[in-house]
């Protein structure tokens, strides 16, 4: 008989959601974590991260309080308190996900765990961390490994904790360096920049691609572009870096753009060049586990094809994000519990935190055209929104994509101020599968920013009011 009826492998947002799932559903179940509860995302990625770049902005917003009315007398920050800060709003969530773990009788088995061959499931071996080891068996095991940072050692692009960072250096450094590049411009590269930007360091962010945001919508993508020059971040777009090389006072990059060799010098480097899935040192290859690419491969229930084995989240494949990973857990385990849940076809939103805020959802209106569709687009910007001129949020603007034949709402794009708070808007329009007769009939609070929403649904059809 098996000891438990789930184990889960890894306690990021995707393995603690899917343990307190299979335990609301009366599983049986346990969780191993080789570090800290939370997982990266909790501790030393989404949240920490956030609460930096709040700082930041509560920093920056002191240049602006003449536009107010306001004034103070002396402007400035205590990076250590900044840095403490973040650390603690970490750290209470980690506890949090500790008590959740007690209220829903999850055991939790600190160590790193090994697969081998069992039977209804494989065999879950864990090096404790106390020492010793210990087996266990389940009917049923989700892998929720998570991902890393990917590193090209090659080229220098290897961290070292002191002139060469990775998101994990980065979150904790004793002071701000006064210049830095960035090594990459999605998300987790432009909110360091950003971050950085904003206490003052000189901050040039390098991209091998034609564009920042690479992922977003093009409109979008250049208007973040013009935004971040605006703050004072310089960008080499596109680049391609040849060789990083630690020096005596930092480091030096070599790069090549537009077909010219260029010298780039820093204090720190910072490598944010995507991510590799955490598949090491788990035995999936004894087991016969497809790995594509440092990701598992999976059907649409997060099943790996070896029996009773499972994956989900960041190890199993892209886009690599918490509430993504957290939807395919709530899945995969209402699926193993005999239940029908919703096809993991749902939008999935994407945010990035940076000073103006990036948001979207779908399809963007380059990749409807490239399916074959005929999309109708729609805008509006928020300089002429009632809420954002009171509030001095001018920047940005909403973009919405209709599918020409149907109506249906496809995809949403959003740069400006606090959009990461209302694109759940549209994604909760598409996964009802709303068209524009729903969202034109939408009755919006004033004055809001999201009017703004409204309104680039209007403009797709040529009824937009305000502008």
């Amino acid at each position: 008989m098996a000891d438990f009826d789930l184990i889960v492998i890894g306690s990021g947002p995707g393995g603690y959601v899917t343990a307190i799932r299979a335990s609301q559903l009366g599983l049986k179940t346990a969780i191993v974590e080789r570090s800290e509860l939370g997982g990266i995302c909790l501790n030393w990625g989404c949240i920490p991260t956030k609460a930096l770049l709040k700082s930041a902005e509560m920093y920056e917003s002191l240049d602006h309080l003449k536009d107010y009315g306001l004034s103070v007398e002396k402007r400035g920050f205590d990076f250590a308190a900044v840095v403490q800060r973040s650390r603690k709003v970490a750290a209470q969530l980690n506890s949090g996900v500790t008590f959740l773990m007690k209220k829903h009788k999850v055991e939790v088995i600190e160590g790193t765990a090994r697969l081998e061959k069992g039977g209804e499931a494989p065999k879950v071996v864990v090096a404790l961390n106390a020492g010793g080891s210990r087996t266990v068996t389940a009917k049923h095991v989700i892998l929720a490994t998570g991902a890393r940072a990917r590193t090209i050692p090659a080229i220098g692009l290897e961290p070292d904790g002191e002139r060469v960072w990775t998101y994990r250096e980065a979150l904790v450094p004793k002071t701000a360096p006064k210049s830095l590049v960035v090594i990459g411009s999605g998300a987790i590269g432009m909110e360091f920049a950003s971050f950085y930007r904003a206490l003052g360091s000189d901050v040039t962010v390098v991209e091998m691609l034609p564009r920042i945001l690479p992922v977003e919508d093009e409109e979008v993508s250049k208007a973040a572009h013009k935004a971040f020059e605006k703050r004072g971040i310089k960008f080499r777009v596109p680049a391609n870096v040849k060789q990083l090389t630690k020096t005596k006072s930092g480091v030096s990059l070599e790069i090549e753009a537009g077909g010219k060799a260029e010298t780039l010098a820093a204090d720190v480097a910072i490598v944010a060049v995507g991510i590799v899935g955490n598949v090491e040192d788990l035995g999936l290859e004894a087991l016969g586990v497809k790995i594509d690419r440092t990701h598992v491969v999976t059907d649409g229930h997060g099943a790996t094809g070896v029996p009773g084995l499972y994956a989900i989240g960041d190890v199993a494949g892209p886009p690599w994000l918490a509430h993504k990973a957290s939807h395919e857990g709530v899945h995969c385990v209402e699926h193993i519990a005999g239940l029908k849940p919703t096809n993991l076809s749902s939008p999935i939103p994407g945010c990035t935190y940076t000073t103006p805020q990036v948001a979207s959802v779908g399809l963007t209106e380059a990749q409807a055209k490239e399916q074959g569709l005929e999309p109708k687009v729609g805008r509006f910007p928020f300089r002429v929104n009632g809420k954002a001129i009171a509030a001095g949020e001018l920047d940005g603007f909403v973009k919405t994509v209709f599918d020409g034949k149907t109506g249906a709402l496809i995809g949403a794009h959003m740069i400006g101020h606090e959009v990461t708070e209302m694109i759940q808007g549209f994604t909760l329009a598409m996964t009802l599968e709303a068209t524009e007769a729903e969202l034109q009939a939408t009755v919006f609070p004033h004055p809001t920013m999201s009017e703004a929403m409204h309104e680039a649904s209007l403009d797709a059809y040529g009824i937009v009011l305000h502008i």
